[in-house]
């Protein structure tokens, strides 16, 4: 929907910060291959924007990543040049001002066009092109602006969610068109902001207080997770001084429920394989009130660093971390673990919520991939667990071929394996013993995870 019409005020040569910021972004999104969320930090890095220009040039980046292929669909009847062809700078600056006209209330449409033509200024014609292009696309009103659909009804569910197409004929194929069309509009859906409580030095209900009164933010329980809250408002949580010093964790409430399912004890030695950034480390320090043995593994230093980072701001001390894969570590650690987390790398169609590149960027052969690399690990981790440990595989995945087919061909070759179902879980448990949670059902990230214990 557009907002009604205002009357023009005298603007500035130069774009508005926020916009240059995003269209910088997503050039490198799109012709880098660059992740968006590590891009945006790193122009935000870079640029002094206020945290009003912080939230809009966010709301641009996601949001035309997250639509992309609907926008390239109504924005196509006003190019005389088809969108792929274009320089992906510009293809970049249409998709985000037809982004701001078509699905934000509140901008300016003549604001969002004047900062596209001059973002567009370099080569000869390119901001005349850009001009006409948006000017036609902005003259039309919302009940016109969508062109026919494509004939097949596949095509067409794909285009108006904006949906790869093979993604959206996987979903249709195991839940049904409604359920399919209500999972792709959620994983659109903009995310909340969830934080930890870091229980080592606080509670959510002070956490909250604290959180209300110095960010002025508007925060409540969240549903699943008893340690989580959603927080409204408040700015960037890295500037919170609850942040600074260590009370809080950003993390997803599906998150939060992983390191639960191992049920750590105090005192106990746990291995989290595949540990980085350490979100997941540090929750099962927490659980064990920073008592016991925590061994971190991760092959790539970078990013075990980012696990040290986690627990010296939240004052967690039994971390040990450890340079490796669980492949080539685990002989080193066999039998010695009384619960290991598998948290596997996977294809992340759970959480296109918040990496909405990463569904134009794989396809279906990654989810088989995928999977290959996560039996190998698994099998590794099994090692690990002492008789009556427990093992938790988790992936940030629905696909069936990256948990139960996975999970199904470990236990045939591991037969002191067996699956282990949690009775108390936030969500319980399905017929063969998973836990999954899904967007469109419950309003967080999509994940899938079982206990297994060795018996």
């Amino acid at each position: 929907m557009t907002a009604a019409p205002q009357r023009r005020p005298a603007r500035a040569p130069g774009p508005s910060p926020a916009r240059a910021v995003a269209a910088r972004t997503l050039e490198r999104v799109e012709t880098d291959g660059a992740f968006a969320d590590l891009a945006l930090d790193a122009e935000l890095r870079r640029h002094s924007l206020s945290p009003r220009d912080v939230a809009l040039a966010t709301e641009l980046v996601f949001g035309t990543l997250r639509w992309q292929r609907y926008l390239d669909w109504i924005l196509a009847p006003h190019s005389r040049r088809r969108l792929p062809a274009l320089d992906g700078r510009v293809r970049v600056l249409l998709r985000m001002t037809a982004y701001q006209i078509a699905c934000l209330e509140r901008i300016p449409a003549f604001a969002a066009v004047h900062d596209a033509v001059t973002l567009a200024r370099g080569a000869p014609g390119v901001a005349e092109y850009v001009n006409a292009v948006l000017r036609a696309f902005g003259r039309r009103g919302a009940a016109e602006r969508e062109p026919a659909p494509p004939d097949d009804p596949l095509e067409a569910l794909a285009t108006r969610a904006s949906f790869p197409t093979w993604l959206t004929a996987r979903w249709v194929g195991r839940y049904g068109a409604a359920e399919a069309e209500a999972l792709m509009r959620a994983s659109n859906a903009r995310p909340p902001l969830t934080v930890r409580a870091n229980t080592l030095r606080t509670s959510a209900g002070a956490l909250a207080a604290r959180l209300r009164d110095e960010e002025r933010a508007l925060v409540r329980a969240a549903p699943l997770a008893p340690d989580g809250l959603v927080v409204e408002g408040g700015g960037e949580p890295g500037r919170w001084r609850a942040f600074v010093e260590g009370l809080c964790v950003v993390q997803d409430e599906a998150s939060m429920l992983v390191a639960r399912l191992l049920e750590p004890a105090a005192g106990a030695t746990i291995a989290d394989v595949c540990a980085a950034p350490g979100t997941k480390t540090t929750h099962l320090a927490q659980l064990m009130g920073n008592r016991g043995r925590i061994v971190a593994f991760d092959p790539q230093p970078a990013r075990l660093a980012r696990v040290t980072e986690a627990t010296a701001r939240l004052g967690v001390t039994i971390v040990e971390t450890v340079e490796g894969t669980v492949e080539a570590l685990a002989p080193g650690w066999e039998d010695a673990c009384d619960g290991v987390l598998v948290d596997a790398p996977c294809s992340n169609l759970g959480v296109l919520r918040r990496h909405p590149e990463v569904k134009w960027r794989r396809q279906p052969a990654d989810v088989a991939a995928a999977a290959g690399r996560q039996r190998r690990i698994l099998g590794a981790a099994a090692g690990l667990v002492r008789r009556g440990g427990r093992l938790v595989y988790a992936t940030c995945s629905l696909e069936p071929e990256e948990n139960e087919d996975v999970v199904r061909d470990f236990l045939d070759t591991r037969r002191d394996f067996a699956i282990d179902a949690p009775a108390d879980a936030a969500v319980a448990p399905d017929a063969g013993g998973f836990v999954r949670c899904a967007p469109h059902r419950h309003g967080a990230d999509g994940f899938t995870a079982v206990r297994l214990r060795r018996v």
